[in-house]
């Protein structure tokens, strides 16, 4: 996230797949006070709202695909939910 005033300088909130999207500030004008944006729920809410459970294969192996403890995981997560 990039403030204008401080372009090429940026902000960088990092996660990992087994993480929680993390929330950060909006920059809108300098003197603003800033939003925070809970992008995690925002996109849990997208998801639900477009019904994208019932257009996913979820037996499907993703693109890219997961290796190693991320490959375990997502399969423990899924079958934990009645997807596998």
């Amino acid at each position: 996230m990039s403030r204008g005033d401080y372009r090429p300088r940026a902000d960088l909130y990092a996660f990992n797949l087994r993480d929680p999207i993390p929330a950060f500030p909006l920059p809108l004008r300098p003197e603003a006070e800033e939003p925070l944006v809970e992008l995690g729920a925002l996109l849990h809410a997208l998801y639900d709202r477009a019904g994208c459970d019932l257009v996913m294969d979820y037996t499907a192996e993703p693109v890219p695909p997961l290796e190693g403890e991320d490959a375990v995981w997502a399969d423990q997560l899924l079958r934990e939910k009645g997807l596998r």
